[in-house]
């Protein structure tokens, strides 16, 4: 089925490739800034082919569109939005427990192995795996918004950096206005980009916090911010003796759409995560979860700022990193 993907983006790609090479439209990529057609000129083709791998992917697996952007946080969150997550080995961001669950790896090696065919060492992993993330959300039903690129690959990636930058699903709200705070992010950023949650998926262990076992091995309800018989669903999902490998969806009722129904369930107390939940029940986020409640529109807008800001933070730009040929590894 890979192959069938590769081949399918070559065909595609060197039409459109041709077709651009020759065109009169061209944009600068000297910049050691990011910028919008950072590629125009080195590989004017780029976006098309990153697009076509997410398409492609995300038609065979609904759950890609999710993962690609889980896995843009987790790479944006430490070291800044290098590619350093992608990174395999032992010690890396990757090995570490915390990310063990992300996905989505194996497309952004597909986009970048037809890349390397048509534009040798020229896009960084980390600008497909920002791209690759902006697409998902566009093929999954969300807004589709220019990001600009020109981010290079970070050569450090470290285990031991990984839980200090990560936002837990357990966090108060202070925790994480002042883990986001830390990021350059605001209040209302926390809020938006906490709409992720409208896709993807989730392991048991994650709600853990909001349960417990009576005196017969059942989970019972600890956490009364949770609506009840939400509560009794999860628990019929997660039981007691569950698999580490069992997952829930983040949103019950569009579970593959990214839309403005996460925040309709923080209404009906049934945000997955306490983290969730404490932005429906503290005043300092409420007014913006029932805005996007009652208004899409406003969270895309939104979506569109806050997206952008997640992108950019830490890039490394001009002479800084590297681009590497493969994702996986740094260049030898």
């Amino acid at each position: 089925m890979e192959l069938k993907f590769l081949f399918y983006n070559i065909l595609l790609a060197a039409s459109l490739f041709l077709a651009l090479l020759f065109s009169s439209s061209s944009a600068s990529s000297t910049s050691s800034n990011l910028s919008f057609n950072f590629y125009a000129t080195s590989c004017p083709a780029a976006e098309f082919m990153i697009r076509n791998t997410v398409r492609s992917a995300s038609e065979s697996d609904p759950t890609i569109p999710g993962k690609l952007l889980r896995l843009l946080f987790h790479d944006c969150m430490v070291e800044g939005c290098d590619g350093s997550v992608l990174l395999a080995g032992n010690g890396t961001e990757r090995s570490d427990p915390a990310n063990g669950s992300l996905g989505g790896f194996s497309v952004v090696e597909s986009a970048k192995r037809v890349l390397e065919i048509f534009c040798p060492e020229t896009v960084s992993c980390a600008d497909i795996l920002a791209l690759a993330a902006r697409d998902a959300v566009g093929f999954a039903g969300g807004p589709m918004i220019q990001v600009e690129t020109g981010r290079r690959d970070g050569k450090v990636s470290s285990a031991s950096n990984v839980r200090s930058n990560m936002v837990d699903t357990n966090f108060s709200l202070d925790e994480m206005i002042q883990h986001f705070s830390s990021k350059g992010l605001s209040v209302d950023d926390l809020v938006v980009l906490s709409g992720a949650h409208t896709i993807g998926l989730a392991h048991c262990s994650s709600i853990r916090d909001r349960f417990q076992k009576d005196s017969k091995g059942k989970m019972t309800l600890i956490d009364k911010s949770l609506d009840q018989i939400y509560a009794a669903k999860l628990m019929q999902q997660c039981p007691a003796d569950a698999s580490a490998s069992v997952t829930i969806q983040n949103d019950p009722e569009t579970s593959f759409m990214f839309d403005n129904q996460y925040y309709k369930n923080l209404l009906l107390r049934q945000g997955l995560f306490q983290s969730d939940s404490v932005l429906f029940s503290d005043e300092r986020t409420k007014k913006k979860v029932v805005e996007f409640s009652s208004s899409q529109d406003s969270f895309f807008q939104s979506w569109e700022t806050s997206f952008v800001k997640l992108a950019s933070m830490g890039v490394k730009t001009g002479d800084e990193g590297e681009i590497r040929r493969s994702c996986q590894s740094i260049n030898g």
